[in-house]
């Protein structure tokens, strides 16, 4: 009996600590270092009151330090253009995993995102916080980038 007991205060006190070490780590810049896929939804709603339709995917390669470049293909309202448009931009990881993005692409307005990241880094779920913008990306991490 008394090597039961002392079995399962064990199993409790390691799994107690390996929850607390799982939530332990704050995020920074270097936690979604690498290149992730991601697909994105969701309507513009124009000055005049119509809507557009978004649908896309972007490949994004953040380097750990702030910085990111990106290709996307989006599709408004089913239309998409043919070929990749490429981007740059900032982004700001804090250390609650949460943090923001600018993407610039040239001829357009930068758009602004919000971001929360999960699974230690290997996915990224975002919004756009621009008015008129009701959009949403999910990514998941393809690889790692090194050093």
């Amino acid at each position: 009996m008394k090597f039961r007991t002392s079995l399962f205060l064990l199993t409790l006190a390691l799994a107690a600590s390996s929850t607390l070490t799982a939530h332990a780590s704050a995020c920074s810049n270097a936690t979604i270092r690498g290149a992730y896929a991601f697909t994105l939804h969701g309507t513009l709603f124009l000055p005049d009151g119509s809507t557009l339709l978004v649908d896309g995917i972007d490949k994004i390669t953040f380097d750990g330090n702030g910085n990111f470049r990106q290709v996307d293909a989006v599709a408004t309202n089913g239309n998409l253009a043919p070929g990749w448009r490429s981007g740059t931009g900032t982004y700001t990881v804090n250390p609650d995993c949460t943090g923001t993005q600018t993407i610039s692409v040239p001829g357009m307005p930068d758009l602004h995102l919000q971001f929360i990241v999960a699974q230690s880094g290997n996915t990224i779920h975002q919004v756009v916080i621009d008015p008129g913008f009701a959009t949403t990306g999910e990514g998941e991490r393809i690889h790692i980038l090194t050093k």
